[in-house]
């Protein structure tokens, strides 16, 4: 047990640094190769923060266990909101902003009732896949709509990345892109391979690790972006940088397996994970609509939503005492 641990520690590692990397040497080549920077902000940047949910994604249904990748992504949504969310607010009141209130949360709401049809049937196939796909292209060109209406330079003004990843040579990032990209893939297997040998040690699903240690594993690097940022009073970036994220598991991390390893969806999925997650999405949604979004996630708001990631928490942890003893 402890060396898988310790396997599943590095893989984390690697695979936050690796991510990192990945949007620094595709941001850079695509400054060479006088790509817009709104496209580059639409595309790598905004897809940056669920890199290692994607890949995590990816790796686990090629190796045949789709469960820890639909696991990972709902159970990140989860994490987002009621640890990522809850905890920063809990150090600094978050306030939302007119066109997040307006636009981000409706499509996040949106986009995960859209996961509950893929859900509703207890079985995510090929053309599920295709729904979730077909949303993440409408998303990304909703985006680029908005931000038509401005000058390229003014929309890569919005995202903050883009200041801070440092010039490189064409052949820097390149070969930057290159070794990131296949320490991605070698983290993501590594990850899922000591998550897969730990579930069956302890006598649990896939599904559960999946829920638990790997998706509140991706969303520590949500979790140091959106603390950092409201430290800093972006609160605007802390609460866009989480709904985003969210929009992005659904849409793109859920997809994977459903068009590369199509699998039965668990009951508990639906009444249990499914509906925490769109609990707590319906908790922001309504936070940001009290007031006008003015108030925000005022200090309660934010313990309310931690205590329901808890207590989440303390339920997967009774249903698996209960499992293990039949």
């Amino acid at each position: 047990m402890i060396y898988y641990s310790a396997t599943l520690l590095v893989g984390f590692l690697v695979l936050f640094k690796s991510a990192d990397h990945f949007v620094f040497g595709a941001v850079a080549t695509a400054r060479h190769f006088a790509i817009s920077p709104m496209l580059v902000g639409l595309t790598i940047v905004a897809l940056g923060t669920s890199a290692p949910e994607i890949f995590v994604a990816a790796t686990s249904s090629l190796e045949g266990q789709p469960g820890l990748a639909v696991g990972n992504a709902i159970g990140s949504n989860i994490a987002n909101v009621g640890m990522v969310l809850g905890a920063t607010a809990l150090i600094v009141p978050l306030k939302f902003r007119g066109d997040s209130l307006r636009n981000d949360l409706t499509a996040l709401l949106l986009v995960t009732l859209i996961a509950g049809i893929t859900l509703i049937d207890q079985h995510l196939g090929f053309w599920d896949g295709v729904l979730l796909c077909a949303g993440l292209t409408l998303f990304l060109a909703r985006l680029a709509l908005e931000h038509k209406q401005s000058s390229d330079m003014a929309a890569a003004a919005e995202i903050q990345e883009l200041s801070e990843i440092p010039d490189m040579s064409q052949m820097r990032a390149l070969a930057t892109v290159a070794l990131s990209l296949c320490f991605l893939l070698l983290s993501s297997e590594l990850l899922v391979w000591s998550a897969a040998n730990i579930a069956q040690l302890l006598g649990v699903s896939e599904l559960l690790i999946g829920l638990t240690v790997i998706a509140i594993g991706t969303s520590l690097p949500e979790l140091v972006v959106s603390v950092t940022s409201a430290l800093k009073n972006q609160t605007d970036m802390a609460i866009g940088n989480i709904v985003g994220s969210n929009i992005f598991n659904l849409l793109a991390a859920l997809a994977i397996p459903c068009l590369v390893a199509p699998t039965k969806v668990e009951f508990e999925l639906l009444w249990r994970d499914y509906s925490t997650m769109f609990a707590l999405t319906l908790m922001l949604v309504i936070f940001g609509l009290l007031g006008g979004g003015s108030a925000g996630i005022t200090r309660t708001r934010a313990a309310a939503l931690f205590t329901v990631w808890l207590a989440y928490l303390a339920l997967l942890y009774q249903n698996t005492l209960s499992s293990t003893h039949v």
